[in-house]
This record gives C-alpha cells, sequence and structure tokens, in this order.
C-alpha cells in the first residue's frame, strides 16, 4: 500500500497479486458454473429422468453432502500442506465430476456426481482464505475477497445465460462435457503463477490454534451462523431461481437464460464496487469492526426486499425487486470472508474457513430440498420466500450481535 501526495493511504495491487488474484476468481467462476448448471438443465432431467421437485432438490442438494463435511478436512490440508498444489488436486477432482455428468444416465449417477463435485470443490474457500490471509494486508482484503466473490457470482450467472441457450439448441449433455473439460486449462497457468512464499505454508513455530480452541471463540459461531443463514439465501438463489422464473414469471428456457442471469451479474458488480469501497474506507482510516459489521449487517439486512418479489404481480417487477436484492446481497458478500480472514489471522485461517464453511454449507443441504418440497406441497415459491426472509434477519444479527468485535482472535502457545 502506497499514500497519496496528501498522505492519506492507497491500496494498490502488486503485479503478482493481480495474476494470481485473476486466477482464483477464474477458478471460483468455473467452480460455480460446475456447481450451479444442473439447475439451468432443470427441464430436461424432468423429462428425461422423470424427476419430480423434491427429487430434483435432492439431487441439488447432493452436493452439500459431501461439501460440508469435506470441508473441515480441506481446512487441515491447507494449513499442512502447500495450498498451491491442494488446490490444484481439488480442481481436477471436480473438473473430472462435472464432465462426467454429461453422461449421466439417471437419478443414482447423477447424485454420485454432485458428491464427487462436492468433495472437489471443498478445497476451494479454505485455499481462498489461507491465499489472501498470508499475501494480502488488511486494506486490500476486501476488495481481493470481493474479486473472488465476484467470480462466484458471475459464474452461475454465465451458467444460466450461456447454458440455457446452448442447451436450448443442443441439448444438456454437451454443455457439461465442453465445460469440464475446457476448465482444466486453468492448472497451465496456475502452475506458472500460483503465489510463492511463507505465506502459503504453516510456520515451524507460533501460536497454531486447534480446532477446539476455534470453535471455543463466540466470533467463530457469529460467523457460522451468520455463513449458515447467508448461504441459503444464496443456494436458494443458484438451484431453484430458474424454476422460479419458468413457473411464477412464465419465462421461456432462452428468456430465463437472458432475464435470470441479470439479478447475477448486479449481485457481481455489486460486490466488486463494495468491496473496493470498504478497503478504502480502511485505508483512511475506518475502524475495522465498523467497517466489516456495517457491510455484511447492512448487506443482509437490506436483502430482505426480495420478499416483494413473489409479492408483485408482473415479471418486469419481480425481477427489479430480485436485481435490488442482489444488489444488497453484494454488501455482505464481499465482506463475509474478509470478517473471517482478519478474526483468524494466516495462521488458523484455513481451519476457520473450513469449519465456518462447513457449518455454513449445512444450509446446501436443507435449502435445495426444502424449497422442492415447499414448491411441491403448495404449488408456489410463495413460503419458499418466507423462510429467505426469516433467515436473512438471523443472519443480520449474527454478524452485527453475535460477533463481538471483529478483530484478531489471541490463540493459546
Amino acid at each position: 500500500m502506497t499514500t497519496t501526495q496528501t498522505g492519506q493511504p492507497r491500496v494498490v495491487l502488486s503485479r503478482p497479486q493481480w495474476i494470481f488474484l485473476i486466477l482464483l476468481v477464474i477458478s471460483i467462476c468455473i467452480s460455480y458454473i460446475d456447481r450451479g448448471s444442473l439447475s439451468v438443465a432443470d427441464q430436461y432431467l424432468q423429462k428425461e429422468f422423470k424427476l419430480d421437485p423434491e427429487h430434483r432438490g435432492l439431487i441439488y442438494s447432493a452436493f452439500f453432502w459431501s461439501y460440508a463435511p469435506v470441508l473441515v478436512l480441506a481446512g487441515w490440508l491447507v494449513d499442512k500442506f502447500n495450498v498451491n498444489k491442494v488446490l490444484a488436486i481439488g480442481y481436477v477432482v471436480w473438473s473430472a465430476a462435472t464432465l462426467a455428468t454429461g453422461a449421466a444416465n439417471g437419478f443414482v449417477m447423477l447424485f454420485g456426481l454432485r458428491l464427487l463435485l462436492g468433495m472437489g470443490e471443498s478445497v476451494a474457500y479454505p485455499a481462498y482464505s489461507k491465499i489472501l490471509a498470508g499475501n494480502f494486508e488488511e486494506s486490500q482484503r476486501g476488495f481481493a475477497n470481493a474479486a473472488i466473490d465476484a467470480g462466484s457470482k458471475l459464474g452461475p450467472g454465465l451458467g444460466i445465460l450461456v447454458g440455457g441457450l446452448l442447451m436450448d439448441r443442443f441439448g444438456w449433455r454437451i454443455f457439461f462435457v465442453v465445460t469440464g473439460t475446457l476448465s482444466l486449462l486453468w492448472l497451465i497457468p496456475w502452475t506458472l503463477y500460483a503465489p510463492k512464499g511463507a505465506g502459503l505454508l504453516r510456520p515451524k513455530s507460533g501460536k497454531v490454534p486447534g480446532f477446539g480452541e476455534i470453535l471455543s471463540k463466540r466470533a467463530a459461531w457469529g460467523s457460522f451462523i451468520g455463513l449458515f443463514c447467508g448461504n441459503y439465501v444464496w443456494y436458494f438463489i443458484i438451484t431453484w431461481l430458474p424454476s422460479y422464473f419458468r413457473q411464477e414469471l412464465h419465462y421461456s428456457q432462452s428468456e430465463m437464460a437472458v432475464f435470470g442471469s441479470a439479478p447475477l451479474f448486479v449481485l457481481a458488480a455489486s460486490a466488486l464496487t463494495w468491496g473496493s469501497v470498504s478497503d478504502r474506507w480502511i485505508a483512511r482510516g475506518g475502524n475495522i469492526n465498523k467497517v466489516r459489521k456495517t457491510f455484511t449487517g447492512l448487506g443482509l439486512g437490506l436483502s430482505t426486499v426480495m420478499f416483494a418479489s413473489v409479492l408483485v404481480k408482473d415479471a418486469t417487477s419481480s425481477l427489479l425487486v430480485l436485481c435490488a436484492a442482489c444488489c444488497a446481497y453484494g454488501l455482505y458478500s464481499s465482506n463475509l470472508w474478509a470478517v473471517t480472514q482478519t478474526l483468524a489471522g494466516p495462521m488458523a485461517a484455513g481451519r476457520w474457513t473450513g469449519l465456518q464453511n462447513a457449518f455454513g454449507n449445512i444450509s446446501g443441504m436443507i435449502a435445495p430440498w426444502l424449497t422442492g418440497w415447499i414448491v411441491q406441497k403448495t404449488g408456489s415459491f410463495y413460503w419458499a420466500f418466507v423462510v429467505v426472509t426469516v433467515l436473512l434477519v438471523v443472519g443480520t444479527l449474527s454478524f452485527t450481535l453475535i460477533i463481538p468485535k471483529v478483530e484478531p482472535a489471541e490463540w493459546r502457545d
């Protein structure tokens, strides 16, 4: 970080930081294309495999049945071994699972491949936290995390837009084969430009907390519950929003591809914008606790406007409300992992992130299935939006009240 002529700090990333940050953004974008594209193929799965909403919800949630528990192991792995290699191995696994999805022959095979996809992708966020905590300053992490978060929103946005249009023309299978094959090319630049330095490896001495010590922290549980609530909303969006557009708003497949991706592109732009704003606030002397809590709490609180989308009568108004809610959600998502990295510090970033993401992604097991069950029983999305709204309120309280202060935790020797 340098200073301006007036003496104020200015956030500047070095060339190596830019290169490996861009590669991380690309990797998470690909990850979320892989993770969310099955919902784009929803109508094809329904016809080809005769799946009702509850069974489709089970397939969507299968990813999280493996993703959530393996995250604890992933957090340990990135703290114990070279994080670059751990990330690369996980990347190969999830790309292979995506490629094989194009050859799936029924419910059981789809379910198994989603489990494998979850295992591979479990290394992503613990690895990102480890890399950012060890290689970025506090006043750089808002933008760095926001860039990765924007990639996670661009992924399903592109999956809905490009995937929806391609599936409409060529069928659903070819999309997974092409995506899984081309994504493996990412490994070439990662091998060349992955970050180097002491921040990537576990030091031989210092305060290295165990899982039990992390779990004893009140701040940890605030971050766990907050992520659970925020993730429920996010997984509702990426797994069931395409069906909502088709069923409730009566979009065709091609219309859903274009208009259904709009809220996700808005969310990506919002995350990048507010991540930069939070960094500049801190660089100019803003209190870290105040900045991070303002963005996470206000973002989830304002996102409750999403409920209005199911109350309005026309498709255009509903879409605009969803875009507004996603714009608000970007405040939260841009600063979410910056909170974790500050609390945990470089020594515990991988383990804390693994635990937090494991707990938070239990909602991934629940949201797709519960939404499918609600839609099947009630015939509409109204009560599904009610559940989303309640969890947004709980998440707001978790980040603002349960976390006492966003500051580095004190660890025992």
